[in-house]
């Protein structure tokens, strides 16, 4: 079975409205050593996961998994919230979503985008929890 993958078209009014984005999972050894280094990181700093966390579903793991990883250091967190990002490719042309190309800081202008997509990474790998709640 392949990767996961999405397209992300921003709704929200701004400077990115109508712009697509491609996230594509990581492959899962990736996946693994990037949870191993958040769930360190957070238990170094004492951030602990909610008891119903698996049961949140996955709008709402990856929301309160993204803000977990925002209590800790921002040397802890740079590395992982990059590796995210690095999921991401920008669509220069939302009529054609065949060619995409490494995202730049200029696909992104507000901040709000940038979270967004973070959130979608963070869902798109976070549906395993829900899985193996089941």
């Amino acid at each position: 079975m392949a990767r996961k993958e999405i397209y992300y078209t921003v709704e929200e009014k701004g400077r990115d409205q109508g712009k697509v984005f491609f996230i594509r999972e990581m492959a899962a050894s990736q996946a693994e050593w990037w949870a191993i280094r958040a769930g360190l990181a957070m238990a170094k700093n004492g951030v602990n996961l909610p008891d119903n966390f698996s049961d949140m579903g996955m709008a709402g793991m990856a929301k309160v998994g993204l803000a977990m990883v925002a209590q800790i250091p921002p040397e802890d967190a740079r590395p992982l919230l990059d590796e995210l990002m690095a999921c991401i490719q920008a669509v220069p042309d939302p009529s054609n979503q065949s060619v995409k190309r490494k995202l730049i800081d200029d696909d992104t202008e507000e901040v709000v985008t940038r979270l967004k997509l973070r959130s979608e990474v963070f869902k798109l790998h976070v549906d395993f929890l829900t899985a193996t709640a089941s």
